[in-house]
This record gives C-alpha cells, sequence and structure tokens, in this order.
C-alpha cells in the first residue's frame, strides 16, 4: 500500500493528492502534522530514498526559519538531521509519498510518474 503524508493546508499537498487521484492511484493518507514521522522511519526513508537528510527538510517553513535551520543543518550529523526532524512534522519537506520500491521527496510530477508506472 502507498502511503502519502502530507499536510492539508499545504497547496503543494493539494496538487500531488489531486494528481493521484487523476491516475487512479490507491494510497492512505498520512497528515503529517498529527502523526509526526518518527526517527526511526525517517531512517529508514532517507535510506530508501537515497537522498540526503537534508532534503528532508522543509526550508520554506515558518519553523525552519524561526530556528535558523539554514545554516545549523550544514554542521549537523545525519543523525541529529533525523532526530531534529522527528521532533515536528512541520519541518518535513512534503508531500513523502511511500511505495515498495521509492520515497518520494516534494512532489515532482514526472518524478512521480516514473516511480508509479
Amino acid at each position: 500500500m502507498i502511503t502519502y503524508i502530507c499536510y492539508e493546508r499545504c497547496t503543494t499537498c493539494k496538487k500531488a493528492q489531486k494528481w493521484l487521484d487523476a491516475n487512479g492511484i490507491k494510497y492512505k493518507i498520512r497528515p503529517i502534522k498529527e502523526e509526526n514521522p518518527t526517527a526511526k522511519e525517517l531512517a529508514s526513508w532517507i535510506k530508501k530514498s537515497g537522498k540526503d537528510a537534508r532534503k528532508f527538510f522543509n526550508t520554506s517553513g515558518i519553523l525552519y526559519r524561526e530556528m535558523g535551520l539554514s545554516t545549523r543543518v550544514k554542521e549537523m550529523t545525519d543523525r541529529e538531521m533525523i532526530d531534529l526532524l522527528a521532533t515536528d512534522g512541520m519541518l518535513v519537506k512534503r508531500p513523502l509519498l511511500i511505495t515498495e520500491k521509492d520515497v518520494l521527496v516534494g512532489f515532482k510530477e514526472a518524478e512521480w510518474e516514473e516511480s508509479l508506472s
């Protein structure tokens, strides 16, 4: 089963969900604010995605800016980043799409199409 992790007020999440529906893709919704990813989940997803842990930060978010993370994350280890991401779902880039073979971070239509075809 595909898990779609999103924030209901995020316009990119709404666009991604509309795309999933239009393409007849079945998924389970997981609201990121209410069900924040755990450090264990994040570590697994980062490894599965093949992306740097920094790519999982919501760099345009208010919390990211308030915490001054643009400079801080450069000095952090993967473990420190994962632990920080696990503290608040609003720090995590969204949407996240978790499939059997991929973890997609953010909505890039071409990337999602390639992964889900």
